[in-house]
C-alpha cells in the first residue's frame, strides 16, 4: 500500500509540464475576465490586486451601449449556426460517397479534396472577393456562408469515420430495399454522432472566430461579426482596457461552454475516426 501512490521522475516531469500547460491556457483566460470586472483606474494596478478588489459589471454595460454588439453578436452566430449546419450536411453527403461508393476516379477525387487541406486560406483571399463582386455577394450573409459549407477537414472525418461501420449494415439495408439516402439518416448517420459533433463543435469555433473574411468581405456596421467589430472598437476608442476585455469576454463564453460541453464528444471522435486510414 506504501508504493502505490508511487510517482517515478517521468510521471512527475509529465505532470508538471500538463500544468504549466494547463497555467498557460487558463491564466490568460482568468485575466481577461478580471479585467472586463475592473474599474479603469485599477487595471494597472500591482500584482497583489490581480484579483479585482473591487468588481463591477458597468464594462458590459457600456460595451452594449457604445456600439451595436448585439448586431454582431447576432451576425455571429447566425453565420457560425449556418455554417456548421452546412458542414454537417454536405460533409456526411460527400463522406458517404468516398466511404460506400465506388466511381472512377474516386481516389484521384479524395486526394484532391484532401490536398486543399495544404493550402493556407489567405492564398484565397484575392479570388473569393473577386467572386463575390461578380455574384454580387459583397457585403451579404451569403458571402459568409456559401464559401465556407463544406471543408476538407470535415470530408475526411466523416469519410474516415464510414469506413469504421461494417459494410453489413448497408447490405442489409439494401436487401430490404432502403435507399442510399435512407441507409445515410437513418444507419450511419445516428453510428456517427462522435464525428458529427466533432465536426459541428469546430466548424462553429472556426465561423464564430473567424476574422480576416468578415472583415474583407463587409464594409457596413450592419454585417460586421463579433471578431471585426471588437477589432474596430479597439481602433476607435484607442486601448480602452477595461471595456475591450468586456466585449472579448463576451465572445470567449459561448466558445468556452461550447467546448467544455462537448469536450468528451470531441476527444472520443477524434481518437475513433483516427483508426484506419
Amino acid at each position: 500500500m506504501k508504493g502505490k501512490y508511487k510517482i517515478d521522475l517521468k510521471t512527475a516531469v509529465i505532470l508538471f509540464l500538463l500544468l504549466v500547460l494547463v497555467m498557460a491556457t487558463i491564466l490568460p483566460l482568468y485575466l481577461m475576465f478580471a479585467t472586463s470586472l475592473k474599474t479603469e483606474g485599477t487595471i494597472f494596478s500591482t500584482l497583489n490586486e490581480i484579483i479585482p478588489r473591487k468588481i463591477t459589471l458597468q464594462n458590459y454595460r457600456d460595451v452594449f451601449k457604445s456600439g451595436p454588439f448585439p448586431r454582431y453578436i447576432f451576425n455571429s452566430l447566425f453565420i457560425a449556426i449556418s455554417v456548421t449546419v452546412g458542414n454537417l450536411i454536405f460533409c456526411s453527403l460527400a463522406g458517404y460517397v468516398f466511404a460506400r461508393r465506388n466511381f472512377h476516379g474516386k481516389k484521384i477525387l479524395f486526394l484532391i479534396v484532401i490536398g486543399t487541406m495544404m493550402i493556407p486560406s489567405q492564398v484565397t483571399i484575392v479570388p473569393l472577393f473577386l467572386i463575390m463582386k461578380q455574384l454580387h455577394w459583397f457585403n451579404t450573409y451569403y458571402a459568409l456562408i456559401v464559401p465556407g459549407l463544406a471543408g476538407p477537414f470535415g470530408i475526411l472525418l466523416m469519410t474516415q469515420y464510414f469506413k469504421q461501420i461494417p459494410r453489413t449494415l448497408d447490405e442489409s439495408a439494401f436487401m430490404d430495399g432502403a435507399s442510399d439516402f435512407y441507409v445515410l439518416t437513418k444507419i450511419l448517420l445516428p453510428l456517427a454522432k462522435p464525428a458529427l459533433v466533432v465536426l459541428g463543435v469546430l466548424t462553429f469555433l472556426g465561423s464564430w472566430n473567424d476574422f480576416l473574411f468578415p472583415l474583407l468581405l463587409t464594409d457596413t456596421v450592419e454585417m460586421r461579426t463579433l471578431p471585426v467589430g471588437l477589432a474596430l472598437y479597439k481602433g476607435l476608442h484607442g486601448v480602452d482596457w477595461v471595456h475591450l476585455m468586456a466585449g472579448s469576454s463576451l465572445a470567449a463564453i459561448p466558445v468556452i461552454i461550447l467546448f467544455l460541453f462537448f469536450q468528451r464528444h470531441i476527444i472520443s471522435g477524434l481518437l475513433k475516426g483516427a483508426i484506419k486510414g
